[in-house]
């Protein structure tokens, strides 16, 4: 009997078998180029930040977990757009001892850019003499490392939802590839968001915005400087969102002001509130929290806010109604603006050896009556060339 049925078996069980690899390899053979064209099961060619065509990168993903429902980690796209490569001096230039690089804004007496401006438009000169320009560069949409600052002791309490609000939209205006860094600060800075390049992670963390304690503006400021510091690129921005006086910080604003000068880095700032201290000066206090009056729990650190923007090149907004969500909103939208129509311009400090504090003056000749911004001098032999030239660098998740 097993004789006869087994060999039966064995010449279904093959054809069976036969039968099955052959239907599997067609539809493997159909599947195949459907998954390419739907990206679902066959990965497309993917570029890595910030490779620039060296042979290792660091790839980056958001840490946080993908939504529920078969939606797949957002990833932003790495892909270069126009306008938007990153143009960087020759190693070379960048490492001859003295020199430095700094961000001129151009505009209009109105307020409005200047831009298309080339190298030959700028004049530069340091502590009165003009220096040859080594480097130029249009910022067009050039990447930039962002730290954002955000005032969460007491008497931010009203003015947290406005904040958020305005961020999101000072985030949804940046280049897609600037790489960006959250603090919030009261009594203590606080690491909300290391640098990454996916701003939906940034977003998310404006959610841990809550308002205690008191204001240690000097040493978030400082911290900031230092954190930016480790960001991608070599445009780098601060951006402080605050609302009072410091009140608890071991740094001074002598302190803060030094340190700006050395880094190079743009600070721009937005006080709320009212700068002189004036008004009725009834308020309420109940510990670290601080609710009405218009006196000098409203008066906001405006002279140091305009100090530091000063001296980096930057800017200030000063909003002195503290319920006017819509200048809070406005003024972060003309920030990220601005970092997209200024210039880079390198030069080589003469004597670096010697060290010191030398004065900085740009001109531009043709444009009579235009407005240039830049910082006011650079601390000579602080460090050898601008930090975060190289692109492929790793800011945080």
């Amino acid at each position: 009997m097993t004789t006869t049925t087994i060999p039966g078996m064995e010449r279904s069980l093959i054809s069976a078998v036969t039968a099955a690899v052959i239907g599997l390899a067609i539809v493997i053979g159909t599947a195949v180029p459907t998954a390419a064209q739907q990206g679902s099961s066959i990965p497309a060619p993917m570029v890595m930040p910030g490779g620039q065509g060296k042979e290792t990168s660091t790839l980056e993903l958001p840490s946080m977990p993908a939504k529920q429902g078969g939606d797949s980690l957002n990833i932003p796209p790495q892909v270069p757009q126009a306008g938007q490569e990153l143009v960087l001096p020759m190693r070379e230039l960048r490492q001859q001892p003295g020199y430095e690089q700094v961000t001129v804004t151009v505009t209009e007496p109105s307020g409005t850019y200047i831009t298309g401006l080339q190298k030959d438009d700028f004049k530069l000169y340091m502590d009165g003499q003009q220096r040859p320009i080594e480097f130029f560069r249009q910022d067009l949409n050039t990447p930039v490392s962002v730290g954002i600052l955000v005032d969460t002791s007491g008497s931010m309490v009203p003015k947290i939802p406005q904040a958020r609000a305005a961020i999101s939209q000072f985030l949804n205006n940046l280049n897609d590839k600037d790489d960006v860094f959250l603090f919030a600060f009261s009594s203590h800075p606080f690491l909300l968001q290391p640098f990454t390049t996916n701003h939906d992670l940034v977003m998310r963390r404006l959610a841990l915005l809550h308002a205690y304690g008191q204001t240690a503006l000097f040493d978030a400021i400082m911290q900031g400087l230092q954190m930016v510091q480790r960001g991608r690129y070599d445009k780098k921005a601060l951006l402080v969102v605050t609302d009072g006086m410091d009140n608890t910080s071991a740094s001074t604003v002598n302190d803060v002001v030094a340190q700006a000068r050395r880094m190079g880095v743009l600070v721009y700032s937005i006080g709320i509130g009212d700068p002189n201290g004036s008004g009725s000066g009834l308020g309420i206090s109940i510990g670290p929290l601080a609710f009405g009056g218009g006196g000098e729990d409203e008066r906001v650190d405006s002279e140091t806010l305009h100090t530091l923007s000063t001296e980096t090149g930057a800017k200030t907004y000063i909003i002195r109604q503290a319920g006017d969500g819509e200048a809070l909103r406005r003024a972060c939208e003309n920030i990220s603006l601005e970092l997209r129509e200024q210039y880079t311009i390198g030069f080589l400090a003469p004597d670096p050896t010697a060290g010191g504090y030398r004065s900085l003056r740009v001109d531009v000749p043709g444009k009579s009556g235009a407005d240039v911004r830049v910082r006011k001098g650079i601390e000579v032999g602080g460090r050898s060339a601008p930090t975060g030239l190289d692109p492929s660098a790793a800011g945080g998740p």
